[in-house]
Formats: C-alpha cells, sequence, structure tokens
C-alpha cells in the first residue's frame, strides 16, 4: 500500500519503560500531500514481472492513493453549473486513464495525471453542459468576462457596463456582447419545466402562439391532392377565384358563360371538396350534360361488319386514360374483328397514360390476330406516337 509513514513512540510508566508502539496520525489541521511521483514509479517496479493478470491490485492501490488527488482537481471547477459529485467522478476516470497509459520513461506521473485530469473535466464541459455549440473562442471569452465583472464590481461597488468590461479586456464591444448572449446556451431551460403552482402547465406553453398557417397544413395537403380528381374546368374557376382574386363576372367572360354559370360551378365544386373532406373515400364526381367540357374525352364506337372505327374527341391524360384503354382493349377483342380504327382528329393532347393505353390496345390485337390502325393523328400527338415507336400503326 502507498501512504504516509507511520510514527512509533517508547510509552515510561514506573519503574520500567514498557516497549509498547503506537501509530499517530498527524494533527487534523496538518495537510499530507500525496507523494505520487514516488508511488508511480514503485507500481511501475512492482508490475515489471508481473503478467497482466496480476497487475490488478497494484493499479487499484496506486488509484486508490491518488483518490484525494484527483478530489481536489476537481474541486477547481465547482461553483460552474456542474454538481461537484459529477465534476469528482469525471476526475477519477481521467485519473484511471492516466494510471492505465503511465510510462516511466516519459517522466513526471503526477504532471502527466494532471494534465490528463484536467483534460477529461474540460471535454466533459465541452460536451455535456452546454445545450447548444459555441465556438471554442467564445467559450473562454465568456470565462474571462465572467471573472473581470467580479474584480471590476468589486473595484467600483457597482455591476460594470459593457464598455468598462471591454476596455479591461480590450476587446471591442460587440464581442463582449457576443459572449454574453452565448453564454444564455451554457444552461438552457428545459420547454418541459413546470410553470409552478398548481397548475400542470409547462415553460413551453407560454413561449409563441399557435401558429394558423402551421394548424392548416393537413387541409392543404388533403384539397391539393383532391383537387386533381375535378375536371379541368373546376379546378381553374376555383384557381382563378381563390388564388387569382378575380370576380365571378370575369371568370365568366373568360369561359364564355353566364356569371350565374359560375356561381353553381363553384357551388358545386366546394361542396364536393367538403364532403371529400369528411369522408375516407371521395365520392364521384357526376358531371351533368350541360357542364360537358371541350376537353373532356368524348368517346365514339361504330361497328361495320368486320370493322370497327373508335373515334376519339378532347385530351386524354391520366383522369380519362383508363377509358380509352378499356375501349380500345374491348373493340379489339369483342365480336372477333378484322380491323380496328382508332381515329385521334380530334385528339390535341395525349399523355404518358394516354400512350400506354395505346399500347395495351396493341398488345391486345397482338394477341387476337386483329390488325389495328391509328388514323388522323395531329402533329404534337403524331410527335408523341412516333417517339412510343407506334409510327407504324398510323397511316
Amino acid at each position: 500500500m502507498f501512504g504516509p509513514t507511520a510514527t512509533t513512540s517508547t510509552v515510561k510508566g514506573g519503574t520500567g519503560t514498557a516497549g509498547t508502539t503506537t501509530t499517530t496520525a498527524p494533527p487534523p489541521n496538518e495537510r499530507v500531500l500525496e507523494d505520487l511521483d514516488s508511488a508511480a514509479l514503485a507500481y511501475a517496479a512492482r508490475i515489471a514481472d508481473q503478467p497482466p493478470s496480476g497487475r490488478q491490485a497494484a493499479r487499484d492501490d496506486l488509484v486508490r492513493f491518488a483518490l484525494p488527488f484527483a478530489g481536489r482537481l476537481a474541486r477547481r471547477y465547482r461553483g460552474r453549473g456542474e454538481p461537484l459529485e459529477d465534476l469528482e467522478q469525471v476526475a477519477r476516470l481521467g485519473l484511471v486513464n492516466a494510471v492505465d497509459r503511465y510510462d516511466p520513461e516519459r517522466g513526471s506521473f503526477t504532471a502527466y495525471a494532471a494534465i490528463t485530469i484536467v483534460g477529461e473535466i474540460k471535454r466533459h464541459f465541452r460536451d455535456r453542459t452546454w445545450g447548444v455549440h459555441v465556438p471554442r473562442r467564445l467559450r473562454d471569452l465568456i470565462l474571462e468576462v465572467g471573472q473581470t465583472t467580479a474584480a471590476l464590481t468589486s473595484e467600483l461597488s457597482r455591476a460594470p457596463t459593457i464598455a468598462e468590461v471591454a476596455g479591461r479586456l480590450d476587446t471591442p464591444q460587440e464581442e463582449i456582447l457576443a459572449a454574453l448572449e452565448s453564454a444564455a446556451g451554457y444552461s438552457p431551460a428545459s420547454l418541459n419545466a413546470p410553470v409552478g403552482g398548481e397548475s400542470s402547465a409547462e415553460f413551453g406553453d407560454l413561449v409563441g402562439e399557435w401558429d394558423n398557417d402551421l394548424e392548416s397544413v393537413d387541409d392543404r395537403v388533403t384539397v391539393s391532392g383532391l383537387l386533381h380528381r375535378l375536371p379541368w374546368r373546376e379546378r381553374r374557376i376555383l384557381a382563378m377565384r381563390f388564388y387569382g382574386n378575380q370576380t365571378q363576372a370575369e371568370i365568366a367572360a373568360r369561359f364564355g358563360i353566364s356569371q350565374m354559370h359560375v356561381s353553381r360551378l363553384l357551388s358545386r365544386a366546394l361542396t364536393w371538396l367538403r364532403q371529400a373532406m369528411l369522408n375516407e373515400a371521395p365520392p364521384p364526381w357526376h358531371t351533368s350534360p350541360t357542364d360537358a367540357d371541350p376537353r373532356d374525352l368524348r368517346v365514339t364506337t361504330r361497328r361495320t361488319g368486320d370493322h370497327v372505327l373508335v373515334e376519339l374527341g378532347g385530351e386524354i391524360d391520366r383522369d380519362n386514360s383508363h377509358r380509352l384503354r378499356q375501349t380500345v382493349v374491348e373493340a379489339v377483342t369483342t365480336g372477333r374483328p378484322t380491323e380496328v380504327v382508332v381515329g385521334l382528329g380530334d385528339v390535341p393532347l395525349l399523355d404518358a397514360t394516354g400512350i400506354a393505353a395505346l399500347l395495351a390496345g396493341q398488345e391486345a390485337a397482338r394477341s387476337t390476330g386483329v390488325q389495328l390502325r391509328l388514323t388522323g393523328a395531329q402533329p404534337y400527338v403524331r410527335h408523341a406516337l412516333n417517339v412510343a415507336g407506334l409510327a407504324r400503326l398510323m397511316d
């Protein structure tokens, strides 16, 4: 064991001398410092010829002997917002690391242990105590500002101003203000801290206010998806009315219809959106004959003997391409025709889903041995069909 040397004394009594030996401890007010360098050298000599499994006892003795030294280093950093017990635990961890890494050929164990323990304590402050990331330059300046403020308060008998602190440290006032603001990030208040009293309110309940835009995010996302289910004209009217701030008269003039008709279309679209948002599955949209849009898909099928003519009109997109697929496939597979002609003369727009529908019809025609032809395609549609590899089906 490592420790202070015991002293002996001889007690005399009566007619003889009694050789009673007692151990005298140092007076309570006398501070005994550990000779860590000698203890470390003795530890190194003790484990020199020991296998790794036999060094544990010597290691524990040296760590136990140096614990007061680690405690003194930890107490230097008390009063900085961390419990002393935590600092002592961190210091002891640094002491264990110093003992495990000690090499007597590199110099004094006391100096090495002090550097290792202090470094572990500073790392604890850097990694565990700051609520936000603050540059090291500002952290050092925060300590200097605190010490200078305390010194000036004692000298002036009042709190010093920012200019006085900056003058003492020879630092611009902007950096002093930045340091004071950053100091608030050392130990930020928890949003879950109770406010006090008998209420169950927390500190976070008092911060900020209700954000109506944030509360309506779900509704906005839902409406955005439902708008794509409406016909093109209704979508356009809603956009012009609520995003373009146009009057019903201006919208009516744009579409060539009456203002009363615009009012009915708006009311019907809004009613459908309201019902769709309140139900798990959106209700179907029923189009009346008077509401037909020239851009809607129109399909006419005529059979003459073994020949079938399918005439299309309007734009073909993802909302109606399923009708095109169903019509062409049924025309090819029903009644064993020899030829099916698809007229595209009144189709101004054909997107990828429409091309996919025609490709499905081509595959059905190939499997049944029916000849499929595309006629009257406008330039834009013809170009899309060429890119899709359907040029050989066109006249």
